[in-house]
């Protein structure tokens, strides 16, 4: 069951403010970005499908009990480059998203601060 939240209450970690780039699904459960650049997004897909055959051959290294540093080198190429879409997508949400909710001001500039400090704090361990 929904509940009302006081104006004045600091969001929970996971409700980020919502901004000219997201829109609620029609379940209003997930939140959707509505503007994204279709060479940003097709940059990224291929990324993660290339970390995908990464995780796919790890898995047959440690089925062919392959010497476990060379697994553990190859696990640090899959975070990296997991990171490196992070990264993309971090620059993505502050040049759009966070720019157009913190120049509305208010709430909506609080909002997004509170989780640009969440997603920093989380995303840099």
């Amino acid at each position: 069951m929904p509940t009302k939240s006081r104006p004045d209450a600091k969001p929970a970690a996971n409700d980020g403010a919502e901004c000219g780039c997201a829109v609620r699904d029609a379940s209003g459960a997930s939140r959707k970005a509505v503007s994204v650049d279709p060479e940003i997004k097709s940059r990224n897909v291929k990324r993660l499908r290339r970390i995908e055959g990464q995780v796919r051959g790890l898995q047959k290294m440690v089925d062919e009990d392959r010497y476990c540093a060379d697994i553990l080198t190859q696990i640090s190429s899959v975070q990296e480059a997991l990171r490196g879409v992070g990264r993309e997508l971090m620059r993505n949400h502050l040049k759009h998203c966070a720019t157009g909710a913190i120049r509305s001001g208010g709430n909506e500039a609080d909002r997004m601060y509170d989780e640009i400090v969440d997603l920093m704090y989380t995303h840099s361990r």
